[in-house]
């Protein structure tokens, strides 16, 4: 990552940063033995980092989600996923960037990896629509999956939008109706499918690829049914009272897990995944093949009937009338 991305800090890891800056300083005076002073203060970035991290507003966390210095779909595609060879087009109109999709090997397995990318610098960004799928980036996502289905595959996906596309184009060739395909579709897919929110689950954007037998998501991810922003643009007509949307959505993994959306969190290197990304990819990595081996010894008819009943049990009245 650029020495740009690096650098970039939020308001809230500014006190954290300022400590590690002194610890830098420190460590440069090579010719002074300063280790228990950089012990000390070690000590203080690490505690600082857990209060500051254990005590998040929902708007810090979608913050924390879109950090630039986060891990992409591309980075732990690169990272977790050997031999990995890309699929292009949807057979139809064209190729999108947005979406990435083929198959490779997560240990000794063989996968099929969907995953949305939204790039780092503007000339990916571009590239990428900022992770913004058009409906060609749906169709190869499911191409893949189909494909995968047909030899009993493992299917991977990667979260990491902020909602599918809504432009003029992308609604003209069948934005609602590709998404509504891979949802349907996604059910009948005869192999296991784990899903992984990496960033933002924003939305039908992100459910459609996140029909799972398993859905995961990181520790400061965010996942719902709609961007903050919109949100806020849809109620107040000002999308610059996204923190007050953030913070009525309640979109953080706990509350996914409780109301039964995910089915598991994982947990982020001290500080969030941008902060050790070697570890990121150590942890998805091992979540991912651990759910892939149990998923394999299930019969694929009661896999299905039980990824269609979990679905199905989501937005069940007792659950919310309980919560």
């Amino acid at each position: 990552m650029s020495e740009l991305l690096d650098s970039y800090t939020l308001e809230f890891e500014k006190p954290v940063r300022e400590l590690e800056e002194q610890i830098r300083e420190l460590e440069n005076k090579g010719h002074v033995d300063l280790s228990k002073e950089i012990k000390a203060l070690q000590k203080k970035v690490n505690g600082l980092i857990k209060e500051i991290y254990d005590n998040l507003s929902p708007w810090e966390r979608v913050q924390l989600s879109r950090h630039p210095s986060r891990p992409h779909a591309l980075d732990y595609i690169n990272n977790i996923i050997s031999d990995f060879h890309e699929v292009a087009g949807d057979r139809h109109f064209a190729n999108d960037p947005a979406v990435l999709a083929g198959f490779g090997f997560i240990g000794k397995q063989k996968v099929a990896v969907v995953g949305i990318q939204k790039g780092r610098k503007t000339k990916e960004k571009v590239l990428r629509n900022f992770g913004m799928p058009r409906p060609e980036g749906y169709r190869k996502a499911l191409r893949v999956m189909q494909t995968a289905s047909r030899f009993n595959i493992p299917v991977i996906s990667l979260v990491d939008t902020p909602g599918a596309y809504p432009g003029i184009g992308a609604e003209e060739r069948g934005q609602s109706c590709a998404i509504a395909e891979n949802l349907a579709e996604m059910f009948d897919i005869k192999s296991p499918i784990v899903s992984v929110v990496i960033g933002e689950g924003g939305s039908g954007g992100a459910l459609g690829i996140a029909i799972a037998d398993k859905v995961l998501m990181m520790e400061y991810s965010v996942y719902s049914v709609i961007s903050p922003e919109s949100c806020a643009s849809i109620l107040w007509a000002d999308p610059k009272k996204a923190e007050v949307a953030a913070n009525s959505l309640q979109i953080g993994p706990s509350k996914a897990l409780e109301l039964g959306v995910v089915d598991g969190i994982i947990a982020e290197p001290n500080g969030g995944a941008h902060k050790d990304t070697t570890k990121a990819f150590e942890v998805v990595s091992k979540a991912i093949e651990t759910e892939i081996k149990k998923l394999l010894k299930e019969d694929i008819e009661d896999l299905k009937n039980s990824r269609f009943e979990k679905f199905r049990a989501m937005g069940n009245s007792t659950i919310f009338a309980e919560n």
